[in-house]
């Protein structure tokens, strides 16, 4: 088969051979790091952090944590406040004037914007790390016993300085896969960290239906599951080309009148050009209303027992429509602040470049804004679809909810997000060492003697 000629020249090619074990050997090093328990607590007696975040929200932490959370681990914090920063610093960009001028310096400031982020990364963690080791007794019920050492400031010290340097070390193990290794190296620690979770999720489903001789069901799952891996394909490949004419130059330094006499490109328009920013947006603000509802103002009131009974419950209904609405409007805000369309009409109009019967500049801005409008509108609707699709598989069909985050939501997009980018620079090396690549549209390339 072809594919697996792709998959043999792989490792034909020296450097790429290299940059897979690299990338491999540190993602190694990631899980096992998970594995390891903080100084001071005892491995046997987490049981209640464990089924704390078997479901709930804390499920979707745990998650992208890769079972660290749940095992008060020295990555259990994870790489997450390393996103956090990077967001929080994107979001800067657009209101603070040294950070926009960071951004148009080039590899100079993005390096200095990358300093940034590590540094809002510690202050994000310095935050996060005390209020996880204060949780563990009265949220997840953990027993004094647990704690070896006591849970004195001896404790609290070690332990706070170990999850900062935990989470540092995650993101130094990132920036060394991109660096080293095959690239998108924090997106693979976190997708490595939701796929570790995947068997397991599975195994306690399929147990659950053959104790109810329901095999034919867990079938009819694996075929959704893989039907919603196509449709999330589809939305993270979906472009909207706008055909581009380039006049050609002249010897004499200018430009032939006739535009038939150019080369015709395209500027692809993502269908979601958002990602899955909106999502991770949206459930941050998810936890708002249970915590009005929860508030001294509302506690005792009907609407406060209404908030908190239905803001609670993830695969709840109302908690699922405001979580949908939520993403559609996030995902306009993210376009709009990260798909330029002024700068990309300026690039254009000084390369020679213009869409045909659109004039260069403002005419060409907002035809290019008017076109992200449109297809932003069903993008939006069909990623919403998506992220709530895990409440409908679990009230219609009864599925683990643990099993049924892998049907749609976060971790699907970034599993199949990070897959498509890593199969993508596979197949730029493959390509450019005149073989096959690994995806259809890779074409042979004969060697030029």
């Amino acid at each position: 088969m072809k594919f697996i000629e792709s998959i043999k020249n792989v490792w034909k090619i020296e450097e790429l051979r290299n940059r897979i074990i690299v990338t491999l050997g540190l993602l190694l090093v990631y899980r096992f790091g998970a594995q390891v328990v903080l100084p001071g607590i005892d491995a046997s007696q987490l049981g209640g952090l464990q089924q704390g975040t078997d479901s709930g929200i804390l499920s979707i932490l745990n998650m992208f944590t890769g079972g660290a959370f749940a095992n008060a681990s020295v990555f259990a914090l994870g790489i997450m406040p390393y996103i956090s920063a990077s967001i929080v610093v994107q979001l800067m960009g657009i209101a603070i004037p040294y950070l926009q001028k960071l951004q148009k310096e080039g590899a100079s400031g993005q390096k200095k914007i990358t300093q940034i982020t590590r540094w809002l990364t510690i202050a994000i963690c310095l935050l996060q790390a005390p209020g996880y080791l204060a949780s563990l007794t009265p949220m997840f019920g953990i027993p004094q016993s647990a704690f070896l050492l006591g849970q004195g400031p001896l404790f609290y010290f070690s332990s706070i300085t170990i999850l900062v340097t935990g989470c540092i070390f995650a993101m130094w193990l990132g920036e060394k896969i991109t660096d080293k290794g095959i690239g998108n190296g924090i997106s693979l620690l976190i997708m490595v960290g939701i796929i570790a979770t995947l068997p397991q999720a599975f195994l306690q489903n399929a147990a659950t239906r053959l104790e109810g001789n329901n095999v034919m069901l867990i079938l009819f799952e694996l075929v959704i599951w893989l039907v919603i891996i196509l449709a999330s394909i589809m939305l993270v490949m979906g472009v909207r080309k706008i055909a581009v004419q380039y006049a050609r130059r002249t010897a004499s330094g200018g430009y032939e009148k006739s535009a038939m006499a150019g080369s015709r490109q395209y500027i692809p328009l993502k269908l979601n050009a958002s990602g899955v920013m909106p999502i991770i947006f949206a459930q941050a603000l998810m936890f708002v209303p249970s915590l009005i509802g929860g508030s001294a103002i509302l506690k005792e009131t009907s609407a406060g027992a209404w908030m908190q009974t239905n803001y609670s419950d993830m695969f709840g209904f109302w908690y699922n429509v405001t979580f949908a609405l939520l993403i559609i409007i996030f995902t306009y805000f993210y376009t709009a602040i990260t798909v330029p369309t002024n700068k990309m009409a300026d690039d254009l109009k000084r390369s020679g470049g213009f869409i045909p019967g659109i004039r260069p500049g403002s005419e060409t801005s907002d035809y290019l804004d008017k076109i992200m409008s449109q297809i932003t509108l069903p993008g939006s609707i069909f990623l919403a679809l998506i992220a709530v699709f895990p409440a409908f598989i679990v009230k219609l069909m009864g599925v683990s909810q643990g099993w049924a985050l892998f049907f749609g939501g976060t971790s699907l997009l970034i599993m199949v997000g990070v897959a498509i980018d890593t199969m993508q620079q596979i197949n730029s090396y493959l390509l450019n060492r005149h073989y096959d690549g690994l995806m259809k549209t890779g074409k042979n390339r004969k060697s030029v003697a």
